[in-house]
C-alpha cells in the first residue's frame, strides 16, 4: 500500500467517525510518511523508527483556548507506513484495519482522551 493509498483509509477511518467527535477535529492534518524522524522518535521516547505507527502533534482540544493565538501550525497526525506495514503483516491483520486503530488512537490524544476511552471509540466506529 503506497502513501496516497494509505492516507484514503485513514480519511475514510475520519468520515466513519461519530459526527459529535468530527465537528471537533476541525483543521487536524492527516500526513503519511514512510517512517518518523529522529526528532519525532525522541518527543515519544522511542530510539528506532519501526517502533513507531503513529504520532499526533498539536495541542488537544481541551487544553486549547479560545485566546490562544496560533502560530499557524496545524495539529497533525502522522502515520508512518512502513511500521504499519509490518506490523499488520507480522499479526496478520489487514493493513486496513491497523490504520483504523492508529488513526483512533491519535485523534484519542487530540481529544485528550483515555486508552480506555479511545479502545470504546474505536469499538463505535
Amino acid at each position: 500500500m503506497d502513501e496516497a493509498a494509505m492516507e484514503a483509509v485513514a480519511l475514510r477511518s475520519l468520515a466513519n467517525l461519530p459526527e459529535e467527535f468530527r465537528r471537533y477535529l476541525g483543521d487536524v492534518v492527516v500526513r503519511v510518511q514512510d517512517l518518523a524522524t529522529q526528532e519525532m522518535l525522541e518527543s515519544v521516547g522511542l530510539t528506532h523508527p519501526m517502533q513507531l505507527s503513529g504520532l499526533y502533534t498539536g495541542r488537544p482540544i481541551d487544553n486549547k483556548s479560545v485566546w490562544d493565538v496560533s502560530d499557524g501550525t496545524p495539529d497533525r497526525i502522522y502515520l508512518f507506513r512502513l511500521p504499519i506495514l509490518a506490523e499488520a503483516r507480522e499479526r496478520d491483520i489487514p493493513v486496513e484495519r491497523l490504520v483504523h486503530h492508529v488513526m483512533i488512537h491519535e485523534m484519542g490524544h487530540h481529544f485528550g482522551l483515555s486508552d480506555d476511552d479511545m479502545h470504546a471509540l474505536e469499538d463505535e466506529a
